[in-house]
């Protein structure tokens, strides 16, 4: 396959086959864990403000019922086609897979510039869209239950819910139908942040590992780490955030509009700051304009993570891939004929099908929050903070010392919502980079570790398969 007819469901179906080959599973029952089991191709009709009537593409991908719900994100993009949601759909059965979230891989997308619309067309279009996926039985709490993605967010996802709710008034659990929703809508704290946080665990625990840093010539942890980061939108900002304060170095930033480098350390809340006035990260204090934004992924850096849209490092830009280490926040942000490349290279790729799985991740507990209709830490916080305070008095008064006040109101915090969402994404995290790294470790003809994250996935999809008594 090449670059210029690439496929992205064709990349991840050339992925999976590969990991395949190390699996033990009947050839008819891996085929049917690849296959795409349903996509729901729409188009409708919009007015305008200015009164014109616009006609929408849009898409809707449920790539596996071997869980239910599906689950999968709803962009808004020129690029939206059937082969994007179909890749991106299969790539969410096997994340949910891997991180151990209890759903089918599911995505969709409306194929619009959000850029070109007013907000009141924008709602338009959002409606119009729940309206059809309503008519084919293609959302719902228990059925397929959507979240933000690239040109989504919030008000959306509200939208959503709202359309949804108000075509099934004796729907309890309707909040549930859609995740990623403001938090006064039945959103979970930390959804936000959730897949950069989630990026920094997952490559934060892959730089502990002392052998595979040593084999790249790399301490272990992040401090000190030199960070590149493609993209600055929700996911890119987030993760470089969390690298910066736990100590890494970032030292280029690459965008639409062009690139910057600064080798000793671009603090990110200025960059932000600095774009909302300029509109554009270029002309950054101190730093280097770059020629390119495809510049910036080639500067010399221990990890480089893109963090915007698919296909950005192919087999002619590879080669000149200077990192160590590349950590996929996007979705397919790598070609199959760049894999090659960097397994040739000793170059380590940390793939999306995990990484970026902060997101789905903290929708599954906004999803179990819906569904409880009780917010995490009601009912334990307060007996926390008493029982904590009790046994901080107790040893107060055995050993005759007072601890300070800032340790004493850590010791005594009962945790809130977002300290259990950033807890359970923290272990979900590690679990997740543990088990893809013992998979590679047992067997030594595996080339990559994408290769073995879609074994893990593979596996525990064919055995939920097998445990349902479908194959053998």
């Amino acid at each position: 396959m090449s670059d210029n007819n690439y496929s992205f469901f064709g990349a991840v179906k050339k992925s999976f086959n590969r990991a395949a080959e190390f699996t033990k599973w009947d050839r008819g029952l891996l085929e049917q864990i690849s296959a795409c089991n349903s996509v729901y191709r729409m188009r409708f009709p919009i007015k305008k403000e200015d009164g014109s009537i616009e006609v929408i593409e849009a898409y809707r991908a449920q790539h596996s019922h071997h869980k239910t719900p599906c689950k999968g994100g709803i962009r808004f993009s020129m690029s939206v086609n059937m082969d994007e949601v179909m890749a991106l759909a299969a790539l969410m059965t096997y994340k949910c897979a891997i991180v151990n979230v209890p759903f089918g891989g599911g995505k969709g997308g409306i194929k619009i510039d959000p850029k070109k619309y007013t907000p009141y067309e924008l709602e338009k279009i959002t409606r119009r869209y729940t309206s059809e996926l309503i008519k084919k039985s293609f959302i719902g709490p228990a059925v397929d239950v959507p979240a933000p993605d690239y040109g989504t967010g919030e008000r959306e996802m509200a939208w959503i819910l709202d359309t949804y709710a108000a075509m099934h008034p004796q729907d309890i659990d309707a909040a549930g139908c859609v995740t990623g929703k403001p938090v006064s809508q039945g959103g979970v704290r930390g959804r936000r942040e959730a897949t950069g946080l989630g990026v920094f665990y997952g490559l934060k625990e892959v730089c502990s590992l002392e052998e595979e840093m040593l084999k790249r010539g790399l301490t272990t942890g992040v401090e000190g780490k030199r960070i590149v980061v493609q993209g600055l939108g929700n996911v890119g900002f987030h993760t470089a955030k969390y690298f910066m304060e736990n100590g890494a170095v970032i030292v280029g930033i690459a965008e639409y509009e062009g690139a910057i480098s600064k080798p000793d350390g671009i603090n990110v809340h200025e960059l932000v700051e600095h774009r909302k006035r300029t509109g554009s990260i270029l002309n950054f204090p101190g730093a280097i304009n770059l020629e390119s934004n495809k510049a910036g992924l080639e500067l010399d850096c221990d990890i480089l993570i893109p963090a915007a849209l698919e296909n950005v490092i192919d087999g002619e830009n590879a080669p000149r891939i200077k990192a160590k280490i590349i950590g996929e926040a996007a979705n397919g942000p790598l070609t199959p004929e760049a894999d090659e490349i960097f397994i040739q290279k000793g170059v380590l790729v940390v793939p999306d099908m995990y990484l970026n799985a902060g997101g789905v991740t903290v929708s599954y507990f906004e999803w179990l929050k819906n569904l409880s209709h009780v917010r995490y830490g009601r009912m334990e916080k307060r007996f926390n903070e008493n029982m904590n305070a009790r046994i901080l008095e107790e040893i107060e008064e055995l050993t005759g010392k007072r601890v300070d006040e800032k340790n004493r109101s850590f010791i005594k915090h009962g945790a809130d919502e977002v300290d259990l969402v950033y807890s359970g994404l923290e272990e979900t995290m590690i679990g997740a980079t543990r088990d893809i790294m013992e998979e590679w470790k047992n067997n030594e003809q595996i080339p990559d570790m994408r290769t073995a994250a879609y074994v893990v996935a593979i596996n525990k999809v064919a055995t939920s398969y097998a445990e349902l008594g479908i194959f053998p």
